[in-house]
């Protein structure tokens, strides 16, 4: 190979093996070493049967001829080989012994497979034969290895006249199973490709889910995920089919406030709020919801074929508060617009009766008109010393006015500086106060028909609580409706997306109070804030 193509080759990362060809080669080695145990292991017991066999029918064998009475008569003649050899043949050919030896008590042989062998001493052993016992042995003779058994042959008196010797040779044991053994060979190699095709295509199902990666490289993706799961600033959340927690990162933790082990838990028992747990069982895009302290954005997607859903959620809680300010400011520039305009008014009315020469109604009309519009600021200011509190009051009775609702601050409202909690925040404020008076203003509105719209707004410290509360001349809250009027989506507006005094409960309860529900001639809603913040 040239220098460069070696270096070039030299410097590319060693491709790793994937996991599913690791695996591969394991499936394979562990059947091929399974499969050639359980073929020596068959192999070793059918030789171990078929001598066990062979044992079994040479001792029958030379039992049945020891009991012979031709043998017997014949040990006693003059010339036993004349008579045993011929009757030994008859018997080997009878059977499939290879072959039948009967000699004296001295292990001389009578007869013999070999006609040349008759007279000369018997090889192996005879001596327990001699005392009316079998022996049984493998012993390599004139014919080669064979496994024999050497049996007495009784008289009448129960005397050991002869010996009878009957075996069957090793290498036909053996080949008797020759045929035994090409069967198990094949029977192993099916078994061996059975296995390896069963491997392969699990190989390629394991492949095809893993995309080719190894073990190494499956962990890194698996410590990359983890990380990359925890690190972002979105909240996700995986679901099954049957809606339990597969994976819930820390932002979503945080955003949900949920603490332990949440894997498996069904939605269910998470304690969300109802119409947050709903929103995670269907596909949502972009719903506001109310969590136990944020306000998040929900989406839901379904992965797969009904393998389960992925929700993500975005903290909206600022941009909320933002947007309540936002709507505050606009309210506030609404409001002055219209009061220039009703003051341009007011100035031209002042300015004609000036050139009518009717100076004095004049006077007369402008302080008039100045006194009313002084009168309200003087007693929120008085009664107010909390600047933003103050503005807001003022932005609100301007907008109210425009929309020709009435509203007054009661006379027991006083909130003097430096009282409010260092934890609630100007935002926090904006949003208590903001909200009720827009539904008080919006549910005045809604039965103008019946009575003059009025709003009364109280603002007073009660003791060791912050108390602010307001009250409209509208229909008023149903006895049934009191436990669902913050949740998110109730409203009594058509198209309202009913999310006000949804947040002004969850930002009563971020800082340690409550919301109550009374009624009197309309709706009245009280928020109490504690003024001592938690463990101070």
């Amino acid at each position: 190979m040239p220098p460069t193509l070696r270096r070039a080759a030299a410097g590319r990362p060693r491709r790793r093996r994937s996991l599913a060809s690791q695996l591969f080669v394991v499936q394979i080695v562990i059947v091929a070493v399974v499969v050639a145990g359980g073929a020596v292991l068959a192999y070793l017991f059918a030789s171990v049967q078929a001598e066990e066999t062979a044992r079994r029918e040479v001792t029958a064998t030379a039992h049945a001829v020891a009991d012979a009475p031709t043998v017997r008569d014949a040990v006693l003649t003059p010339d036993p080989s004349a008579v045993l050899q011929p009757y030994a043949a008859r018997v080997r050919q009878d059977s499939r012994v290879a072959f039948v030896t009967i000699m004296d008590t001295h292990g001389v042989r009578w007869a013999h497979p070999d006609p040349a062998q008759i007279g000369h001493p018997f090889l192996g052993h005879f001596d327990r034969a001699l005392t009316g016992q079998d022996v049984e042995e493998t012993y390599t003779g004139t014919l080669g290895p064979s496994v024999r058994v050497v049996t007495p042959v009784f008289d009448g008196q129960r005397h050991v006249v002869a010996l009878v010797s009957v075996g069957i040779t090793v290498q036909s044991i053996s080949a008797g199973l020759r045929m035994p053994l090409l069967a198990l060979t094949g029977v192993a190699l099916g078994a061996l490709a059975l296995g390896g095709a069963a491997s392969y295509l699990v190989t390629v199902r394991l492949r095809r889910h893993t995309h080719g990666m190894g073990a190494a490289e499956l962990s890194a993706l698996y410590d990359y995920h983890q990380a990359t799961l925890h690190s972002v600033h979105e909240g996700l959340v995986l679901l099954d089919a049957g809606r339990r927690v597969v994976l819930c990162n820390d932002a979503a933790r945080e955003l949900l406030g949920l603490t332990g082990e949440l894997a498996g838990s069904e939605v269910s028992e998470l304690g969300l709020p109802g119409p947050l747990a709903a929103a995670l069982a269907r596909p949502v895009r972009d719903e506001l919801h109310l969590a136990s302290e944020r306000v998040v954005v929900v989406n839901t997607s379904p992965v797969g074929a009904g393998l389960g859903s992925v929700v993500t959620l975005r903290d909206h809680t600022e941009l909320q508060a933002v947007s309540g300010e936002l709507d505050s400011v606009r309210g506030f520039a609404d409001a002055l617009a219209a009061q220039a305009h009703e003051a341009a008014n007011r100035l031209h009315a002042v300015v004609s009766l000036i050139e009518l020469g009717r100076t004095a109604e004049a006077v007369e009309f402008a302080t008039a008109e100045l006194e009313l519009a002084q009168q309200l600021t003087d007693r929120v200011v008085a009664a107010v010393s909390e600047p933003v509190l103050a503005a807001l009051l003022l932005g609100k009775a301007a907008q109210a006015a425009e929309r020709g609702v009435e509203l007054t601050l009661t006379p027991d409202s006083r909130i003097d500086d430096g009282v409010l909690p260092s934890g609630l925040t100007p935002r926090d404020l904006v949003t208590l106060l903001g909200n009720l008076i827009d539904n008080a203003v919006d549910a005045a509105l809604g039965h103008a028909a019946v009575r003059a719209p009025e709003v009364a707004v109280t603002a007073r410290v009660d003791g060791t609580e912050l108390l602010l509360g307001v009250a409209d001349s509208g229909p008023g809250i149903a006895p049934q409706a009191v436990t669902e009027v913050f949740e998110r989506g109730w409203s009594t507006k058509s198209g309202g997306r009913g999310l006000g005094l949804a947040l002004v409960a969850q930002t009563a309860r971020r800082n340690g109070g409550r919301v109550e529900v009374g009624r009197a001639s309309g709706a009245v809603l009280t928020v109490r804030l504690p003024l001592r913040e938690a463990g101070a």
